[in-house]
């Protein structure tokens, strides 16, 4: 059963029709969650007004999707949101079998230098009793501490319970599926097959033809570095990428400020996570730049904008006027004087000018003097006759073109 949580200041957002996305894509039930009910500007009946807008159609709003309006803050409506979530398991037939060995999923996991791996998970179906092994692809514990969702100390938890279980032997990956075991050499063959599971890593984009903007990220959850590997992966482009040399858990040590001093001196990303003294020092020696971050999106905004202005400029050709050369009059050494009639747009004295013979470039030059009905003139317009002045060493001939270009600059 999903939950999508909608503000009821700020309506439906993008990023609640990509959660509604996946919602359908599951083909799971779903309960709409009013949150913010609390805040001044909270105005429910337009939210559930933007929902139907967006084709998520309410009870009450011509649907049959349940809502519950409630507060994160306050507690309100919380209750009534679990009714809602039972009522409906009720309805979908959703149950549970206690007498078999638990088996969830791995929806958070961190590293915490005093008590070691910890990781946060759901149980989906079974029974995880204290003394049992737990095992998810490439990691195992002993189930020796296990909390509930207020940190309390438990020995034993069924279905529909998060629970946190501390003495990982390595990091478990976020949305893997765990199962538990009565013996260790169980789990460690379960935790020994292959999974599906990877996470999008920007360490494999690109190919040697694009900019990199190399970057080393700490984060304090691996939820957190996940998402915001994620995020990063969506700012690539075919000019730059967000290039990541380092990642990992925990707070900024010195050896992650090491890791950002190789070929390519990167920038350090610390999310919520705390910066040591010494690795702080050593930045500010050898000019690492360590920013932080506590909110994703602030983040992203951040690396958007540090792609823009470090993605490498082009210089395009802007065809600015044509024309064609109707007489040669005279030739001294590079200079020659020529008589011209412009064909589209305009032409300036002392511009670079290239010359096109049957629709090929034969050479370039520069506009010296430019006349007007025997008068000198700046420019000259579409439509009109007039004398040059041009260096080239190329010998212009009648039936050529003058093509006048600027040369811009865009990213």
């Amino acid at each position: 059963i999903a939950v999508l949580v909608v503000s009821a200041e700020d309506g439906v957002k993008p990023q609640t029709l990509e959660a509604l996305f996946s919602i359908k894509k599951k083909g799971i039930p779903f309960i709409v969650a009013i949150n913010k009910i609390d805040k001044p500007g909270a105005d429910i009946e337009t939210t559930k007004q933007s929902l139907a807008e967006n084709e998520i159609f309410v009870e009450g709003y011509g649907g049959d999707v349940p809502v519950v309006n409630c507060s994160g803050k306050t507690g309100e409506g919380i209750p009534e949101l679990l009714d809602m979530i039972v009522l409906v398991a009720h309805m979908e037939n959703i149950t549970g079998d206690r007498n078999i060995t638990g088996e969830g999923i791995i929806i958070e996991s961190e590293l915490n230098p005093k008590s070691g791996i910890s990781a946060t998970c759901i149980i989906k179906n079974g029974t995880i009793k204290k003394g049992m092994f737990i095992a998810s692809h490439g990691s195992i514990a002993r189930v020796r501490v296990m909390k509930d969702c207020k940190g309390t100390i438990i020995h034993e938890a069924t279905f529909s319970s998060p629970i946190r279980i501390i003495g990982w032997n390595n990091l478990p990956k976020i949305g893997d599926v765990f199962k538990t075991f009565e013996t260790k050499n169980e789990a460690e063959e379960y935790a020994k097959r292959n999974t599906k599971y990877e996470i999008r890593d920007t360490k494999k984009l690109g190919n040697g033809t694009v900019k990199n903007f190399p970057i080393v990220i700490k984060a304090d959850t691996s939820g957190s570095l996940e998402a915001i590997i994620f995020q990063i992966g969506k700012l690539a482009n075919e000019k730059i990428i967000p290039k990541i040399i380092h990642s990992g858990i925990g707070a900024v040590y010195e050896n992650d400020i090491r890791m950002a001093l190789g070929k390519e001196l990167a920038t350090v990303i610390s999310f919520n996570v705390k910066i040591d003294p010494q690795a702080k020092s050593l930045a500010e020696r050898d000019g690492v730049k360590i920013v932080e971050f506590d909110i994703i999106y602030k983040l992203s905004e951040w690396l958007e904008q540090k792609l823009i202005e470090n993605t490498p400029s082009i210089e395009v050709e802007n065809l600015t006027g044509e024309a064609k050369v109707l007489k040669i009059f005279s030739k001294v050494k590079d200079k020659q004087i020529i008589g011209c009639r412009m064909e589209s747009g305009k032409i300036l004295q002392g511009e670079q000018i290239k010359i096109v013979r049957r629709d090929s470039k034969i050479g370039v030059g520069k506009l010296r003097e430019l006349q007007n009905q025997k008068l000198k003139v700046s420019e000259v317009e579409e439509g009109k006759e007039f004398g040059a002045m041009v260096e080239a060493k190329i010998e212009i001939a009648p039936g050529d073109k003058l093509q006048a270009i600027t040369m811009v600059h865009t990213k």
